[in-house]
C-alpha cells in the first residue's frame, strides 16, 4: 500500500513539472491527501472525543483522605483521620466507602472510634435539584452532540476546499487555453502581416494594407499580454492547493498544463431530493445540534427551581482483624438531611427565561438558514441547466466561425475578399472560441458550485 501511495503521488509531482497534463482528479487527490485543511479537518472529530473524555471524568471514582493532628505542650489534642473512595453515578447517587480514625485527649467524644477505625459505607442522594439532571450529567450528553456535531464541521471544511480546488482549477484550464489561443491568434497576425509587408514591396498590395495588418498585431500582442499575466495568477493561486506529503508547499512548473481541450459533455443536472438534501445538510444538523445542547441547558436551569434536597446514609461498623464486614448491624449508622431553596427564586427564574429565549432564537435561525439553503440550491440548479444550454450554444458557435473564417481565407487567398473582412471573421472566430471555453469552464464551476450548496463534493 505505502509503495502505491507513493507511486501515485510521484505521478502527480510528476504532472506539475512535465509534459503530462493534471487532469482534474490528480489535482483533487493531491489536494485531499496533504492539504493542510484536510489535516485541520481531521482534528475536528479528534476534539469532540477529547471532549466527551472529559466529560466523562466527571463520572470517575475519586480517593479521599484527609489528616488533621493537633500537638500542644508535649500531648497530642486529636488525630482525625477519613479515608475513602466516592463513585459519583449516572443516577444523581454518589456512592462511598471508607474509614474514619479518630483519637486523642481533647477529642470530641461524638467523633472517637474504635483503636481499629470505624468503617462506614452508603450513599449520599439529591431528592429535589439533580434528582433528574446535574451538571455532570448535562456536561455528557452535550459532549456527545458536540463529538457528532464535530463531524458535521469537518464535512463543511471538506466540502468547502473541494468547492475551492474544483473552482481554481477550472479558472487555471480556462486561462491557459485562453492564452493558448490569443498565441496561436497572434502568431497569425504576424504570418500575415509579414506576407501583405512582402507582396506591398513587390508592388502586388498597398502599403495602407500593412497598417491594417500591423495594427492587428498590436491588439492581439496587447490581448495576449493580457491573457499571459491572468494565467500566471492562475497558477499562482492554483500552486496555494498543492503540498507535500512532508507538508510543504509545491509550485506548478512552468511546463505544467491542465487537461487539453475536449468537446466533453456538460456537467449534468444531478437528480435528487431537495427536501432529503436540505434536512440532512450539514449547517442545518450542526444547528439542530445547537438547539439539542440549548435543550439541555434549559433543562439544567429548570432543575435548579427545585429545591436542593441532599440526603446522606452510611452504615458503620469495627473492622474485626481488618474485615469490615464482620458484625455488621444495620442499626450502627448515621444518616443526614439538608435542604436549601431561594425565597424569590429571580435568578434561577431569569436564567431559564434566557434559555428559553436562545432556543426560540436558534430554532428561528435554523428555519431562515434552510429557506436560504433552499433558494441556494435552486439558483445553483437554475444556472447549470443555464450553463449547459449556453454551453451548447458557444460550441455551435465557435464551429460555424471557424467554417466562415475557412471560407473567408479561401476566398482571400483566391482574391475575391479583403483583409478587413479576413480579420472580422477571425475576430469573430478568436471571440466565439474564448466564450466557449469561458462557458466551459463556467459549466464545471457552477457544477462545483451545486455540490457546495448541497454539501456533497466529499
Amino acid at each position: 500500500m505505502k509503495q502505491l501511495f507513493i507511486l501515485i503521488i510521484g505521478s502527480i509531482w510528476a504532472a506539475l513539472h512535465a509534459q503530462q497534463p493534471l487532469t482534474e482528479d490528480a489535482f483533487l487527490s493531491l489536494v485531499k491527501q496533504n492539504h493542510p485543511l484536510i489535516k485541520i479537518s481531521d482534528i475536528q472529530p479528534k476534539y469532540g472525543s477529547a471532549y466527551l473524555l472529559k466529560a466523562k471524568g466527571g463520572f470517575d471514582p475519586k480517593i479521599e483522605g484527609t489528616l488533621n493532628q493537633k500537638y500542644f505542650d508535649g500531648k497530642q489534642y486529636y488525630s482525625v483521620g477519613d479515608y475513602g473512595i466516592k463513585y459519583p453515578t449516572w443516577y444523581g447517587v454518589t456512592v462511598k466507602t471508607g474509614v474514619e480514625s479518630n483519637r486523642g485527649s481533647y477529642l470530641d467524644p461524638q467523633a472517637k472510634t474504635p483503636s481499629g477505625g470505624l468503617f462506614y459505607g452508603g450513599i449520599g442522594a439529591n431528592l429535589g435539584q439533580g434528582l433528574l439532571i446535574d451538571q455532570r450529567r448535562a456536561d455528557l450528553w452535550s459532549a456527545k452532540i458536540n463529538q457528532q456535531s464535530s463531524e458535521e464541521e469537518r464535512r463543511l471544511q471538506v466540502n468547502k476546499l473541494i468547492y475551492e480546488t474544483g473552482y481554481a482549477y477550472w479558472d487555471w484550464y480556462l486561462a491557459f487555453h485562453s492564452t493558448k489561443l490569443l498565441q496561436e491568434a497572434y502568431d497569425v497576425a504576424v504570418q500575415r502581416f509579414n506576407a501583405v509587408k512582402e507582396t506591398a514591396i513587390l508592388g502586388d498590395r498597398a502599403y495602407i494594407d500593412t497598417v491594417e495588418a500591423g495594427l492587428q498585431v498590436q491588439q492581439r500582442l496587447s490581448l495576449l499580454r493580457d491573457a499571459e499575466a491572468n494565467y500566471r495568477e492562475k497558477c499562482n493561486i492554483q500552486s496555494t492547493y498543492l503540498w507535500s506529503e512532508q507538508q510543504e508547499p509545491l509550485m506548478l512548473g512552468e511546463t505544467a498544463r491542465p487537461i487539453a481541450r475536449t468537446n466533453w459533455i456538460a456537467s449534468a443536472l444531478i437528480p435528487f431530493q431537495s427536501d432529503s438534501l436540505i434536512n440532512n445538510h450539514p449547517y442545518l444538523t450542526i444547528t439542530e445540534f445547537k438547539v439539542d445542547m440549548l435543550e439541555i441547558d434549559r433543562r439544567l436551569k429548570a432543575d435548579r427551581l427545585k429545591p436542593s434536597v441532599q440526603v446522606n446514609y452510611n452504615i458503620l461498623n469495627e473492622p474485626v482483624n481488618y474485615n469490615p464486614f464482620s458484625d455488621l448491624d444495620i442499626n450502627d449508622y448515621k444518616w443526614g438531611f439538608s435542604i436549601e431553596m431561594p425565597l424569590f427564586l429571580r435568578k434561577e427564574r431569569g436564567d431559564l427565561k434566557l434559555a428559553n429565549l436562545k432556543i426560540e432564537e436558534t430554532q428561528l435561525n435554523l428555519a431562515q438558514l434552510k429557506a436560504q439553503l433552499t433558494m441556494k440550491i435552486n439558483n445553483a440548479k437554475i444556472e447549470l441547466s443555464n450553463s449547459i444550454e449556453q454551453l451548447a450554444i458557444y460550441q455551435r458557435a465557435a464551429k460555424d466561425s471557424k467554417q466562415l473564417l475557412e471560407a473567408e481565407r479561401n476566398m482571400f487567398e483566391n482574391g475575391e475578399s479583403s483583409l478587413f473582412l479576413i480579420n472580422m471573421r477571425e475576430l469573430n472566430y478568436i471571440q466565439s472560441e474564448l466564450k466557449y471555453l469561458e462557458w466551459q469552464a463556467k459549466n464545471k464551476q457552477i457544477g462545483y458550485s451545486l455540490g457546495f450548496a448541497t454539501a456533497t463534493l466529499f
